[in-house]
């Protein structure tokens, strides 16, 4: 028993020392860490968190960022987060006090905005300046363009079509100031200091920007002169930072489908209204469909000889899938730093195909892009930039477009004929298939247009851009100088292949109703074809040089006093062929200019700015060829001003600035009429020739003068005025706002000529004067409403208006009504329409109107009390065609896991035409063929009928034929395009740390988001957003799902 004792007394003993000892060694492998985080600024930044990395749980700063950790590693990792700050790794590396600084991410914009071609530290920017971070244009679509609308403060923007590859939106800055017939109204858009167009733009990767920014008054845009008078928009790309290597991948799939489609009527109401719309007019005419077909369809039966056919829903998907492949990778050292990154996105139509056919003529387009960015110093004063960049479009589709498609499915009727037969026993062996048609076979199936054939077409950018920079101090301490040289090439082609249909016919006394079996007629035997033919397309390829040279200067002088300064020299050259043989487009063409800025702050309280553009155009005679085009700019920080800071009014930030300058416009008129100084003629011209001898047996072609020469024509000139309000208040929420004025003068318009002075040729003048006004505004929240969660807002708000002032128009003194002048910008006019007419008797008894009308027509307003309707009683209707209003709001909220977000875009004051001849029901308005619209459904529920009298119906009386009188343009279909829609939401999972490193990762994150969601407007027939182009290819609406990983 005494030895038991022992034995567990002494093993007891043994493990109380064991444990000890364990305990001492632990103690001595822990130690405590304290420390403090702060910014940049050094100001502490409360409600960091502080993790371990590798495990769970962490601390948050308190508000003078002080922090304490426990029992921690002598080698422990601690990972620092923060909103908008960059997620900073510290090793504790044994130290017990720890001095964090964090960092603003470079994609915040905080501190830095672009500008024209320098930066500037944000609270030295006094002209209008619009920054988004890139983060927030990544939505579900292979088009940036799409994103842009209600984000950003000073942009009108619209998408009127969603067929992939012909889905680039609209968008102008501060709405559309100029009216000159095919002048650019569009803003200037630069990658990477270079002029590209709005589809390469378009086409370029969200993951590969590095800033967004959009140039709004003339103290920005001044500095490019000749093209800056409608705006920038400047992009530049990400460039490698120094480190390890890092890979992002981001991986998308994405189902799409129309926002709106079109509501038909059912075919029985097709037929029974086709029968009105005849009888209606004519009641001895022949009625198109007997009560035979009606009741058969009705019931079902016999559908080969009665059919019913859903175009709709032969001929389109409902849903289409999408994909979407981005990669990249960056790091480098001291000496060399890149960025490599590509993509692949498939983007697919709509369009069902057909099995039987060896080929695909649904749309399939396929976008490859690469880029590549190499950062390189040469020595310590010298760094060279090397970027490269291509982007490869390969598209397969219809032969006229997915839009062609849609239109073409309204104007089929629904129960003439099927898509196609199947195979009768004369056809069992046939190889092609049996497409329908009535007749002659002169209808229009839209099913045999949309498979008889496909357009393949390639596009290719490619651009090298090489930029050295050097550092200059050693000769004067603030200089350096940077010179840029890139080139593009350009080049397109598409072809066509198709063969021709073969059309059949059905009757009853070829249908056998009892077995269901029937003989076909081949209508067209000698016009169809088993064989795919071939036809080249167009081939177009052009060159772009482009050369920079640039010389800056800053310095501070006794502290207080800094300056800066800015000259560069810019040289564009541009070649392109062309396949009309057109002389002055196989001309290159060049553009020169000389730019400066000079910049000057007090204290960072008062601020001075001037610039200057002078450029010269090729366009233009030598008298008008150079244009100088000056603005400047004051603003007053009154937040930095000592008596400011002891109100403690909550107001951390309040700045007030104002510019006003020229910027010019020499994009005017068509591109392809180059030389406004000389006169444009067509040699050889056989109908201006003569012939000669005695038999006329001797003949010369003539000259033709196509435009005389004007040598005053020069550049349009916008004078911009801008007034701005920036404020802050306490750290978390921001108003940017701003009031503008503008006066675009020397518009180009057409003279009007009296015919007695026999000029038969265009004469072209500067002319035309228009004013413009508006305000933006742009307002942003941030908020971290406790360690793990944040949460911030964003909205903007722009509204443009312009007005025209001068146009070249005849004296309307006793029209005034008539008159353009004091009118906006895309102002429509039409006749004010009344109601419908109640009967015969009133349309005999009211001022005459167009063609032959009766009772159910739309009755017009006599505005000039003449006793007849005419072009004279044409008044301005509606809002203009472009909208006068875009905003946009959203919300972001979320934690270290999860993270949601939603935005809404809206737009207003925008109005647009109906056109009536698309949508008139039973009416023949195919192209080349014979076809007969379908019903709306709209239209079916409310029309004028003697039955229903109602003189505000939504379509007038019946019709199987045009009514010149209803299709005038008028109120009565005239639309309002207002809408607000749910334009995209998301939501997202990161893992966490503590997973992420066991998994070897730096960032994990999926992701599910929609775009185009939801849709609020008074207008129903389609996607209100389309305006009058409703009928084509419809804006999509998308639901994707991805993830994103990096290493």
């Amino acid at each position: 028993m005494k030895k038991n004792l022992s034995y567990w007394l002494v093993l007891w003993l043994t493990m109380i020392g064991l444990f000890l000892q364990f305990s001492k060694a632990q103690a001595q492998e822990t130690i405590r860490v304290e420390g403090r985080v702060v910014d940049e600024d050094s100001q502490p930044l409360n409600g960091v968190t502080i993790i371990t990395k590798g495990e769970s749980g962490g601390v948050v700063t308190n508000v003078n960022g002080e922090f304490v950790l426990e029992r921690l590693s002598p080698n422990a990792i601690l990972e620092f987060t923060f909103l908008g700050l960059e997620t900073l790794q510290v090793p504790v590396n044994n130290q017990r006090t720890l001095q964090v600084v964090m960092q603003k991410k470079a994609d915040e914009l905080e501190d830095v905005t672009v500008v024209a071609y320098a930066k500037q530290k944000k609270e030295s920017v006094l002209s209008a300046i619009t920054t988004i971070r890139p983060s927030e244009l990544r939505v579900p679509s292979s088009n940036l363009t799409t994103a842009l609308s209600g984000r950003i403060a000073g942009m009108i923007s619209y998408q009127q079509s969603g067929e992939p590859g012909q889905d680039n939106a609209s968008f102008f800055i501060r709405g559309i100031t100029s009216f000159g017939a095919e002048s650019k109204k569009d803003p200037l858009i630069l990658i990477d200091n270079v002029e590209l167009g709005a589809d390469d733009l378009g086409r370029l990767n969200v993951d590969d920007i590095a800033s967004f920014s959009i140039m709004k008054d003339a103290a920005a845009t001044a500095l490019y002169g000749a093209r800056g008078a409608n705006g920038v928009i400047l992009v530049t790309t990400k460039e490698g930072k120094e480190g390890k290597a890092k890979l992002n991948i981001r991986m998308e799939n994405s189902w799409s489908a129309p926002t709106e489609r079109i509501g038909l009527a059912d075919p029985i109401s097709y037929m029974r209204l086709g029968n009105e719309a005849v009888s209606t007019r004519d009641p001895l005419a022949v009625l198109p469909y007997h009560q035979e077909q009606i009741t058969m369809t009705e019931r079902g039966l016999y559908s080969d000889l009665y059919p019913v056919t859903d175009w709709y829903e032969t001929m389109l998907k409902p849903v289409t899938m999408n994909q979407r492949v981005n990669t990249s990778i960056s790091g480098g050292g001291k000496i060399a730093r890149y960025y490599v990154a590509g993509s692949f996105m498939q983007d697919n139509g709509n369009l069902r195909m057909d099995s039987r056919n060896n080929f695909n003529s649904n749309i399939d387009l396929k976008k490859y892009t690469l880029r590549s960015n190499v950062n390189m110093n040469l020595t310590k004063t010298t760094e060279a930039v090397l970027r490269m960049s291509g982007t490869f479009d390969d598209y397969t589709g219809p032969l006229t477009g997915g839009a062609e498609v849609y239109q073409n499915v309204l104007r089929t009727n629904p129960v003439f004929f099927k898509p196609y037969y199947e195979p009768d026993a004369a056809n069992r062996n046939t190889n092609h298939i049996l497409f329908g048609n009535y007749g002659e076979g002169n209808f229009l199936n839209p099913y045999a247009e949309m498979l008889k054939g496909y357009k393949n077409y390639s596009k290719t950018l490619m651009s090298a851009q090489l930029e050295l920079k050097q550092d200059l101090s050693a000769w004067t301490e603030g200089l350096s100088a940077r010179l840029l040289f890139n080139t593009n090439r350009y080049s397109e082609f598409d072809i066509s292949r198709q063969y021709k249909p073969f059309f059949y016919s059905m009757s009853d006394k070829r249908y056998d109703k009892m077995t269901g079996e029937y003989e076909l007629l081949r209508i067209n035997p000698r016009d169809g074809s088993e064989w795919i033919d071939y036809s080249n397309g167009s081939r177009f390829i052009n060159r772009t040089t482009y050369l920079e040279a640039a010389t800056n200067y800053n310095k501070t002088i006794a502290d207080k006093n800094n300056i800066s300064g800015l000259l560069v020299f810019i040289m564009r050259d541009y070649l392109t062929t062309n396949n009309d043989d057109d002389l002055q487009k196989s001309l290159p063409s060049r553009n020169l200019g000389v730019s400066g800025r000079f910049t000057y702050n007090y204290d960072s309280r008062y601020f001075l700015e001037a610039n200057f553009g002078y450029n010269g155009s090729e366009r233009f005679s030598k008298e008008h060829r150079w244009g100088f085009f000056p603005s400047f700019g004051l603003a007053w920080i009154v937040s930095n001003e000592q008596f400011f800071n002891k109100l403690n009014s909550g107001i951390n930030m309040l700045k007030l600035r104002g510019t006003y300058g020229l910027v010019g416009n020499e994009q005017i008129g068509s591109a392809d009429d180059r030389f406004y100084y000389l006169s444009r003629v067509r040699m050889n011209d056989a109908d201006k020739g003569a012939l000669f001898g005695r038999d006329l047996d001797y003949g010369t072609d003539g000259v033709t003068t196509l435009r005389y020469a004007n040598p005053r024509i020069g550049w349009e000139i916008a004078y911009k005025m801008n007034l701005g309000l920036e404020l802050g208040l306490k750290n978390n929420f921001t108003v940017i706002a701003d009031y503008f004025t503008e006066r675009r003068s020397n518009i180009l318009l057409t003279r009007i000529m009296p015919g007695a002075l026999g000029i038969e040729p265009q004469v072209k003048a500067n002319i035309g004067e228009a004013t413009s006004k508006g305000m933006d505004m742009e307002l942003n929240y941030q908020h971290n409403i406790t360690h793990n969660w944040w949460i911030t807002g964003r909205g903007t708000f722009t509204f443009a208006r312009a007005i025209v002032s001068k146009w070249e128009e005849p004296d309307y003194a006793d029209t005034p009504w008539r008159s353009r002048i004091g009118k906006p910008i895309g102002q429509e006019w039409g006749h004010i329409a009344e109601r419908l007419f109640v009967d015969d008797y009133e349309v005999k008894n009211s001022p005459v109107q167009f063609g032959e009308y009766m009772a159910g027509d739309i009755r017009y307003r006599d505005v000039n009390n003449d006793g007849k309707i005419s072009d004279l009683d044409m008044v301005p209707i509606g809002h203009p065609n472009t909208p006068e209003i875009n905003y946009g709001f959203g919300i972001s909220t979320g934690n270290k896991k999860w993270d949601f977000s939603v935005f809404f875009q809206g737009s207003g004051r925008q109005s647009f035409w109906i056109d009536v001849n698309n949508v008139s029901p039973f009416v023949n308005n195919a192209e080349g063929a014979t076809g007969s619209n379908a019903l709306l459904n709209a239209f079916a529920d409310s029309y004028w009928s003697e039955d229903n009298r109602n003189v505000y119906a939504l379509w007038p009386r019946l019709s199987s034929t045009v009514v010149e009188n209803n299709n005038r343009r008028s109120t009565w279909f005239m639309q309002d395009a207002s809408f607000i829609r749910l334009k995209s939401a998301e939501i997202g999972y990161t893992l966490p740390p503590g997973l992420l490193s066991t998994l070897k990762m730096e960032t994990f994150r999926v992701y599910a988001n929609g775009t185009n969601l939801l849709t609020f407007s008074r207008f129903k027939l389609w996607d209100p957003e389309m305006a009058g182009n409703g009928l084509g290819y419809p804006v999509q609406r998308v639901i994707n799902i991805g993830v994103s990983v990096g290493f």
